[in-house]
């Protein structure tokens, strides 16, 4: 039995208490940018691209024939081996007849096309799965199921896309029944899943059960369905949903405008319109057509009512409609301009990347269910830089205008996969199971992040070995949001130098509680160890001019000297700064308190990340016009970040020449350098003068028989600082390649300064290579 609304218990929470109405963008562009957008270059929106080698007649034998022979000999002796000697094991079709594009109705299979090659985008840029799209010129069920069924054996998943009702049940049925790889209609699983994800947010803001929540679906087309199915499994009572059409309650007897589909959520109801349905309703999923929902029916529904209407392009009723009768209610739509957007991007990528993984043989409700509750549960958590940028630095915190996660953030990759990987497994439809859980969550990182799957091995060691680490700028957001990420991810221990109230009001307003995440603060005024660091600093600067007040004002008002010296003296293990102010003076600020490595040279290393390779390039911070000593010094620490990061050096002594053509005087000391190398007998392989082409590449080094190298260098040592810092700029720039750094090499303690205000991801990097140590 229904419980009235004016008696249904609803919990007070301070995230309903925000009741201004959402703030709406909207797309600029014209039909004129559209168009070029998808024709100009070459046209399209996706290429093939080989991921071998075809640079030579070895290649291509290797590719075709007769090479190609021997896996096609192992796979006729055992399928399952097509996963891992081609595409299979990372590719789904995307597949459509056009009967239904997006809100625009049956334009046919080739006017999908744009809309279809977009799906296929999707997979790859948000979970690196390979797809290609094929539409299919016909409207018959049978004849695009046979179409369909025997492309089974070339692709991992067949994705579904804008088939129109109630030839998508039958197809998507057949073809699940006749195929082993999963089959899946995300305009009905998708949506269902993404929109299950905001209800399970907006009960638990609402105070309501879900097994007594009433629920009103408007639709009964295939997401309507794929809706009312997901969330009964879910715990949704039958008695407590009433599926609406355009004909009004679908009810138990009613005979016009009816389908089996229909019949299976046919309601025991007296209610014959969606008015009469709304009334005391606790929850609207619209899934129909605009103005389908009127204010009045809005006013009439329950405490709180929670409404998703999601017709696109225009939703039921707008959220500025809503909000001007009902400051209770929590709204989603389908559209990109308001909060709370069902967007199915944030599903299909990612549950095909789950299933793909453990070969699963279909996507089933466990699956699905999974990867609803992990999309609630990471709208609940506090949201990084990447996040903000995309909401224009307004940032989002769990509550009625954020109930569900945005497309751009960065943790889907490894949250969402991962709970579809178990679900498969723990269901019994994965065909290949994952052992390690940590380590794929490692992997999907990788796949979207490289510096993920760079950091990873460092990640794990600090993990282990746990370290405190100072975060000198504590009083910046994007300083705690970092300490709070370092915490979480149990990489040790966080100290926060700064005003304790302002950084506890900050922490509040972000939603954190720093006492619960055991996040140290720590104010240097009134900290009882500033007298011991003021005394430090005085011995180390009375000879330079500095009296005792200087080092007590220094060590009081300067949060960069109060975090060294907790380094210097033990009272922290590494620190990291930088938000606030410029690299060089940051870095003059540190070395006032804590010496370079003795036998070091002190320099800064970046990580260039591109093109599944990783290269480190120095130096590019501290020696402007290096000589040829300096040039063999900087080498010497450069190959042991690189043996640090788990890599044997290869190191390459960078000129405008090539083993002296042409010939230059400054090229001279980059010979002179390799020679001091000679006579030092280091124990790492390196070579020069060289240009970066030679260095980097295994063919034109070739062409040097006597070159010293075994293959491509990973450590580039640049002649000077300019050059080293304008390559890496470009790198990012023009080469697409994700630098970290400069990394900060030969202290004598740990310390890292991130570029000027950087993001949280970057801090927390950064910090966990001062625990690590990279700098040694």
């Amino acid at each position: 039995m229904v419980v009235p609304p004016e008696e249904t218990p609803v919990k007070k929470n301070k995230r309903m208490n925000d009741r201004s109405p959402p703030k709406r963008t909207r797309p600029t562009f014209t039909d004129q940018e559209a168009l070029l957008f998808h024709s100009q270059g070459r046209p399209g929106k996706l290429e093939i691209v080989p991921t071998k080698p075809m640079a030579t007649q070895r290649d291509l034998s290797l590719a075709y024939s007769p090479g190609v022979a021997v896996p096609v000999l192992a796979i006729a002796e055992d399928p399952s081996r097509a996963y891992d000697y081609t595409t299979r094991s990372n590719l789904v079709a995307v597949i459509s007849n056009g009967t239904a594009i997006l809100g625009l109705g049956n334009l046919g299979a080739l006017a999908s096309k744009p809309v279809m090659e977009g799906k296929s985008v999707l997979f790859k840029r948000f979970a690196d799965v390979d797809s290609i799209d094929l539409e299919v010129d016909t409207e018959d069920a049978d004849k695009f199921i046979d179409a369909v069924r025997y492309l089974g054996p070339s692709f991992g998943g067949i994705n579904l896309e804008d088939i129109k009702a109630p030839e998508c049940f039958i197809i998507e049925q057949r073809l699940r029944e006749l195929m082993d790889i999963p089959v899946f209609h995300d305009d009905q699983h998708g949506t269902a899943i993404i929109a299950a994800a905001g209800l399970i947010n907006a009960l638990d803001l609402t105070g309501r059960d879900i097994q007594t929540t009433r629920l009103v679906v408007n639709g009964a087309g295939a997401a309507a369905i794929a809706c009312t199915e997901l969330l009964k499994a879910m715990g949704f009572k039958p008695d407590n949903v009433i599926l609406c059409d355009t004909k009004g309650v679908i009810y138990q007897g009613r005979t016009e405008g009816m389908n089996q589909w229909k019949s299976a959520h046919a309601a025991v109801t007296d209610r014959r319109t969606l008015a009469q349905a709304l009334e005391g309703a606790d929850a609207f999923f619209g899934l129909s057509q605009k103005g389908a929902v009127t204010p009045e029916m809005v006013a009439s529904m329950a405490e709180n009512p929670i409404i998703f209407a999601m017709a696109n392009p225009d939703p039921e009723i707008t959220p500025e409609e809503v909000h001007a009768i009902r400051e209770d209610a929590i709204m989603a739509t389908g559209r990109s301009d308001y909060p709370n957007q069902v967007n199915n991007v944030l599903g299909f990528p990612y549950i095909f990347r789950g299933a793909l993984d453990v070969r699963a043989t279909t996507i089933n409700m466990e699956m699905k269910i999974a990867a609803a509750e992990a999309l609630a549960q990471l709208a609940r958590e506090d949201v990084p830089d990447e996040v903000a940028a995309a909401y224009q630095g307004s940032r989002p915190r769990y509550g009625k205008d954020y109930i569900i996660p945005v497309p751009f953030d960065p943790r889907l990759i490894h949250v969402v996969p991962a709970a579809v990987a178990r679900a498969a497994m723990e269901s019994g439809v994965a065909g290949k199971p994952i052992v390690d859980m940590n380590a794929y969550k490692a992997q999907l990182s990788a796949r979207r992040d490289p510096v993920a799957g760079t950091l990873n091995r460092i990640f794990e060691r600090v993990r282990r070995y746990p370290k405190r680490v100072v975060f000198a700028e504590g009083e910046e957001e994007q300083v705690i949001r970092a300490a709070v990420s370092f915490v979480n991810q149990e990489l040790g221990r966080a100290i926060l130098v700064g005003r304790e109230e302002r950084i506890n009001e900050t922490a509040e307003h972000l939603g954190v509680d720093l006492a619960a995440k055991g996040i140290e603060i720590q104010n240097a005024r009134l900290s009882h160890r500033n007298s011991a660091y003021a005394q430090y600093l005085y011995e180390r600067l009375q000879r330079h001019g500095y009296l005792f007040r200087d080092c007590q004002r220094l060590i009081n008002q300067d949060r960069n000297h109060f975090a060294a010296a907790m380094v210097a003296l033990g009272d922290a293990d590494s620190m990291v700064t930088g938000v606030t102010r410029n690299y060089s003076i940051a870095l003059e600020e540190v070395r006032r308190v804590i010496d370079d490595r003795p036998g070091h040279r002190l320099i800064g290393v970046s990580i260039a990340i591109t093109r599944g390779r990783t290269v480190l390039i120095a130096d590019t911070a501290i020696t402007e016009m290096p000589t040829a000593q300096e040039l063999s010094e900087i080498a010497i620490e450069a190959a042991g970040v690189a043996r640090r990061l788990g890599y044997e050096p290869k190191v390459a002594m960078l000129a405008f020449s090539t083993f002296g053509h042409p010939a230059g005087e400054r090229s001279e000391k980059v010979r002179d350098a390799v020679t001091i190398l000679d006579g030092q007998r280091v124990d790492f392989e390196y070579d020069g003068e060289m240009a970066a082409d030679v260095a980097l590449n295994r063919d034109l080094m070739a062409q040097y028989p006597f070159c010293r190298l075994t293959g491509p260098a990973n450590v580039l040592v640049m002649p000077a600082f300019h050059s080293a810092s304008i390559s890496t700029k470009m790198l990012q720039e023009l080469g697409g390649a994700t630098v970290i750094g400069p990394l900060l090499v030969g202290l004598d303690k740990p310390v890292q300064i991130v570029p000027l205000g950087a993001k949280d991801s970057d801090i927390v990097n950064m910090a966990a290579l001062a625990a690590f140590n990279i700098g040694g």
